[in-house]
């Protein structure tokens, strides 16, 4: 089926930056959309940011003007750049691929998740 590889989480210092990235492989014929969630211990899963096939964009409130999230459809691939990262960002953060299959058949998949620990 289709798996998703996250890379680029880590630890940053208050006021720092960081890029994650999300490549999916598998028999992916065309993704309607790709984005970026969020989790730490005892909450829900939360929307960071997504992009769809528009190339329309949607960042959750919390991250608006700090975050920025781009694809490359072409390489199945979703990026985050994040700036002036804050305490509270630090979540493990988890890539989401909706997706149509050669057959048509259609599905989505979730990255394994990657740390982002921002902290002096």
């Amino acid at each position: 089926q289709v798996q998703l590889v996250e890379s680029g989480g880590g630890l940053v210092q208050p006021g720092g930056s960081l890029g994650l990235s999300c490549i999916a492989s598998g028999r992916i014929v065309s993704i309607n959309a790709m984005g970026w969630y969020r989790q730490v211990p005892g909450k829900e899963r939360e929307l960071v940011a997504r992009i769809n096939s528009g190339r329309s964009t949607d960042y959750a409130d919390s991250v608006k003007g700090r975050f920025t999230i781009s694809g490359d459809y072409a390489k199945n691939t979703v990026y985050l750049q994040m700036s002036t990262l804050k305490p509270e960002d630090t979540a493990v953060y988890y890539c989401n691929f909706n997706y149509v299959l050669f057959g048509g058949t259609q599905g989505a998949s979730w990255g394994r998740g990657t740390q982002v620990t921002v902290s002096s």
